[in-house]
Parts: C-alpha cells; sequence; structure tokens
C-alpha cells in the first residue's frame, strides 16, 4: 500500500519549529472527532435506547457506521508534542519519557524536581 503523503516526512512549521506527518495526521483527528462528538453521542445513545422502536435504533446504528473511522475517539493517540513519540507518554505534561527528563533536569517543568532519597 502507498503511502498517504509520498516524499513528506516533516512539515515546516511557521515558528521555526518542524513537525512529522504523524503529529499533523493526529492533529486531524483529533479536530475531526471534537467536531463529530455530539452527533456520534447522540446516535450511540439512540441505538442502545431498548425503549425505542426497533426501525429507529437500527437506522442510528446505520448512520453511526457510515461515519469516516477518523471521528472515532480510539483513533487518537497520545503522542509527545515536542518529539512526535508515541510510546510511553505521560499524559499530564504530553511529552515522552525522554523528554520529559531533558525537560525536567533543566528546570523547564514546574513543580518537576529530581527525587532524591
Amino acid at each position: 500500500m502507498p503511502p498517504r503523503f509520498p516524499g513528506f516526512t516533516r512539515a515546516h512549521v511557521p515558528g521555526g519549529e518542524w513537525v512529522k506527518t504523524r503529529m499533523v495526521r493526529d492533529n486531524f483527528k483529533r479536530a475531526k472527532v471534537a467536531e463529530e462528538e455530539v452527533t456520534r453521542t447522540s446516535l450511540r445513545y439512540i441505538s442502545r435506547n431498548t425503549t425505542l422502536p426497533m426501525r429507529t435504533r437500527i437506522e442510528a446504528q446505520l448512520q453511526l457506521v457510515s461515519m469516516p473511522n477518523y471521528t472515532r475517539t480510539t483513533q487518537i493517540k497520545n503522542r509527545c508534542v515536542d518529539s512526535g513519540y508515541a510510546r510511553s507518554v505521560i499524559k499530564e505534561f504530553r511529552l515522552c519519557r525522554m523528554k520529559f527528563r531533558e525537560k525536567a533536569l533543566a528546570g523547564e517543568l514546574p513543580g518537576v524536581k529530581k527525587a532524591s532519597w
């Protein structure tokens, strides 16, 4: 399967920063999930409500299935905002463990200091 963006691995952002394609894709998915959150929640509620007629519930399920995959919350991946790394991301800071350590040792994270016991 050919890549969606051939030859495109990083994009230049006006702040002088470089952004990886996966970060751009993840931000796109986050925006779409936020747009469709109310619709998706209401359709899910209608399809699971057993007091409604079966026809209405099935129509709601069909509408849910016909929505794009990138509007699902399960498609969102927590990524490091500095490096774009997707593993071992600390949610409170949105940084991977390596960047968290670098910034903590440099004193760039408020309220974080090196432990000593």
